[in-house]
């Protein structure tokens, strides 16, 4: 009964890092649709219409035995203009503005600049004055810290390239082939073009985060409001697409393979992803799932050191590893302060007392 238990007791950890593994592997596979044609504005508007149909039905199946008395209904005009600026900002804008940045940079940029996510929001929840400025408090410290080394990790991504892991392509068939089918990273021409739409799309992210926090309180069915806010999201995706696209033939699914990618992205972006991370927090806590974030810099790295060596440079995966480092510090400052560890009983309490959070851990699929 006690190995049945340990056992069980690793499923979580072996199910996060193969979430981070099937998103960096989605991830190139969308590089690669994107660099053979698929236009990134039609990439999004198909797969987040696949997760509108998979999320629509499920989230009412998922609430369905729960009492619906909430203060405001879901299409009071208040809570359905917060819904869709979440559709708007989270869907519409920041998957796009990803989805080009990853056109234009490589899966390992992706993670750099994900990584950034809690440094930007902690710099927002000042800004918004949900975060008092304590340089006596160690939490306020350690999230400086951190958010500094974010920085520099995300600059040297966009500044620092380095050689490439292997200088010339692999004289093996099996690697030349595997380099064929897939795509792991862009010319450095629209490089740093490329980080800052990534960096926009995760500021994008925040903002979503801080939205999302004020709907859910008015309207705690979680699924309900994402299976919303996903069609909204489309139906607009789906406007600026039709505007910005005008070739019509672009929105024709052209392979098997970018069929594929669009279902499996959809289906895995809301609905695989979503239940596993919330199974896993409730087994684990709210802090388990974020700490696996920065697995996907080990993914990437071993997705482009063993097939896109001749692509793949040690300047992307040390500053990707600086700011996986400033991620990880910025961590530890928002345990330690929900911990209490060090704080200033007094400053704790009156940081309780101000508006609610920002969901540092929180993040929106880009993949």
């Amino acid at each position: 009964m006690e190995v049945k238990k340990q056992i069980w007791g690793v499923v979580p950890f072996l199910a996060m890092v193969s979430l981070e593994g099937c998103t960096i592997a989605l991830t190139i596979m969308a590089k690669t649709a994107i660099t053979y044609g698929m236009t990134t504005f039609v990439f999004v508007v198909y797969t987040n219409a696949v997760a509108s149909i998979v999320l629509l039905p499920y989230s009412f199946i998922f609430h369905y035995n729960e009492r619906t008395e909430f203060q405001q209904s879901l299409f009071s005009f208040p809570l359905f203009l917060r819904v869709f600026l979440l559709g708007l900002i989270g869907i519409c804008v920041s998957q796009n503005l990803a989805f080009l940045g990853l056109s234009y940079s490589s899966p390992i940029v992706v993670c750099a600049m994900g990584l950034m996510l809690p440094a930007i929001s902690f710099v927002l929840s000042i800004l918004l004055g949900r975060t008092k400025i304590n340089w006596k408090s160690p939490s306020f410290i350690t999230k400086v810290v951190g958010t500094m080394i974010s920085v520099i990790g995300a600059t040297s991504e966009e500044l620092y390239i380095g050689p490439a892991v292997r200088q010339h392509p692999s004289s093996s068939s099996h690697l030349q082939f595997k380099h064929k089918l897939l795509v792991f990273t862009s010319t450095t021409d629209r490089w740093i073009m490329g980080g800052l739409l990534l960096a926009a799309a995760s500021l994008c992210v925040s903002i979503w985060n801080i939205l999302q926090l004020g709907v859910i309180k008015q309207y705690p069915q979680v699924m309900k409001v994402a299976s919303f806010y996903s069609l909204v999201g489309t139906l607009l995706s789906a406007a600026v697409g039709f505007f910005v696209v005008n070739d019509s033939s672009a929105w024709t699914i052209k392979s098997s393979f970018d069929l594929f990618l669009i279902i499996a992205t959809g289906i895995f972006s809301s609905l695989i992803r979503n239940r596993v991370q919330i199974w896993c927090m409730q087994m684990k806590g709210p802090y388990y799932v974020p700490m696996f974030k920065p697995f996907g810099i080990l993914f990437a790295t071993f997705f482009g050191v063993t097939f896109f060596g001749d692509t793949f440079h040690y300047g992307s995966v040390m500053a990707a590893f600086i700011a996986g480092m400033g991620y990880l510090t910025v961590m530890w400052g928002q345990i330690n302060e929900d911990n209490g560890v060090g704080e200033d009983k007094d400053d704790k309490n009156n940081d309780h007392l101000s508006s609610a959070k920002l969901p540092l851990l929180d993040e929106e699929s880009k993949v």
